[in-house]
């Protein structure tokens, strides 16, 4: 028999809450003790009520159908099939492929993963529209569901170069878009690069919808199947979550525009802007906790980062525990089961609501100047993230947002030198750009060169 249990309670407005509080302030100012300034813009009210928040729309959210994923480089062909299958045996059921150049032999790959139905994943490096053609061929004929990752003005962005000229690489991307029917995503479009820069996640969120719109504004007649979208997940656990789900209205809005339905995939991985060397340990705590932001924001697929994946080669024990984190948060806390849990939760409703208003100001205004290769190329997108990643910085230099055991706890007698197999500091070398690139860079660098240097 159910018991009516709300019934014995009287409801509570906001304004009686707000009431209560005041009293309990003893006269100190509301907004000045209890309103939380973010540094995205966002403030935090102590208590969020039904009464003012609007809740998004449950269908836009769904979170019981993510797929583990598992990236690799596939440069050799036998070792990236003998990858692929013990990260499937392990639990992955989503491939993430990086893939240097066109000459790979995809009738092995494909053949190898014949009595399986996964999801794979194909990062390209290169404009090719007769591997494309290729992979649509497999699609067809498979029961894989295949994703290109093709960014060009990813590229772009992240290198300061086109592959080759933009009417070259637009007629290529063209080319690959008409050969793409039976694929599941053609164009990618790489927000983790402005996260790992140190974009705020305003202009993440606009910044990605704008790279988007460029794609849009030359080929939404020809864009028949989705648009990925990389995520990179930062330890802000609720904005985090917000994050995706006001990319999801944003993204709707910007259909309204279009009078279309162009989908969108949204792959997530935790970021390296808050990764550390020093205490490596600490980053199986980060990437749980972004990876639980990635599965309650309704991410569709999420990629883990080993907690060595800074200093160290690509290891068989680095890549298990990866897996493995997720794979527990799956079947043994069971974060499949519940389609929407964050539906209702009205400070999480909130923050979607004002990160995606925000987001949208800012696409908007961009738009309005002349849209985002403009700006990119005028150098405003890099100042302004360089802006926002400076004031991050100089809040970690000055203690005041820390990392564990890099400014917190910090274990001076620590030694990572021989460990280091990777350089995981920003590398600068000098080059002929069209444009100056947005760079990924750690919050911990500086820190971590001053220790490595007092070893």
């Amino acid at each position: 028999m159910s018991i009516p249990l709300f019934d014995h309670f009287n409801s509570v407005s906001s304004k009686a809450w707000k009431q209560r509080i005041q009293f309990e302030l003893e006269g100190r100012d509301y907004n000045s003790e209890l309103i939380w300034k973010s540094i995205e813009g966002v403030d935090v009210k102590p208590f969020y009520h039904r009464d003012t928040t609007e809740l998004t729309p449950s269908h836009h959210h769904q979170s019981n159908t993510w797929k583990i994923g598992h990236s690799i480089f596939i440069n050799n062909v036998p070792k990236a099939v003998k990858l692929s299958l013990d990260a499937i045996n392990r639990g992955a059921d989503a491939i993430h492929y990086r893939v240097p150049h066109s000459k790979i032999e995809l009738d092995k790959l494909f053949s190898a993963l014949k009595q399986y139905t996964l999801e794979l994943h194909f990062e390209l490096s290169f404009l090719s529209s007769e591997f494309v053609s290729k992979l649509n061929d497999f699609s067809v004929n498979t029961t894989h569901e295949i994703y290109i990752h093709i960014d060009t003005v990813g590229h772009l962005a992240h290198t300061g170069n086109w592959y080759k000229s933009l009417n070259n690489d637009h007629q290529k991307l063209a080319d690959c878009l008409s050969k793409s029917n039976a694929l599941s995503a053609t164009i990618a479009v790489n927000i983790g690069l402005y996260q790992n820069a140190g974009a705020s996640i305003v202009q993440q969120l606009a910044y990605s919808v704008a790279h988007a719109n460029e794609y849009l504004n030359s080929f939404h007649e020809q864009i028949k199947n989705k648009i990925v979208f990389k995520v990179a997940i930062g330890s802000n656990f609720f904005f985090e979550i917000a994050k995706l789900r006001a990319l999801k209205l944003v993204w709707q809005s910007l259909m309204q525009v279009y009078e279309n339905d162009i989908g969108i995939h949204i792959t997530a991985q935790p970021s390296k802007r808050n990764k550390t060397v020093y205490d490596y340990n600490s980053n199986m705590l980060r990437t749980t906790t972004e990876c639980m932001s990635a599965i309650f924001g309704g991410a569709q697929t999420i990629i883990n980062s080993p907690y060595d994946s800074l200093y160290h080669k690509d290891n068989a024990f680095g890549q298990r525990l990866s897996i493995n984190q997720l794979l527990i948060l799956k079947y043994e806390s069971y974060l499949d089961k519940v389609s929407n849990p964050t539906e209702g939760a009205y400070y999480i409703e909130t923050l979607t609501k004002d990160l995606a208003q925000k987001s949208l100001d800012l696409f908007k205004s961009i738009e309005a100047q002349g849209g985002f290769l403009k700006q990119l190329h005028s150098g405003i997108i890099q100042r302004k993230i360089k802006a926002y990643a400076n004031k991050a910085q100089t809040n970690f230099d000055s203690n005041n947002e820390g990392l564990l055991k890099t400014h917190l706890h910090h274990q001076p007698n620590d030694q990572m030198k021989s460990q280091m197999e990777l350089y995981p500091f920003v590398k600068y070398r000098k080059r002929k750009t069209l444009l100056e690139p947005i760079v990924e860079k750690r919050l911990a660098e500086q820190l971590e060169l001053q220790f490595l240097k007092n070893e």
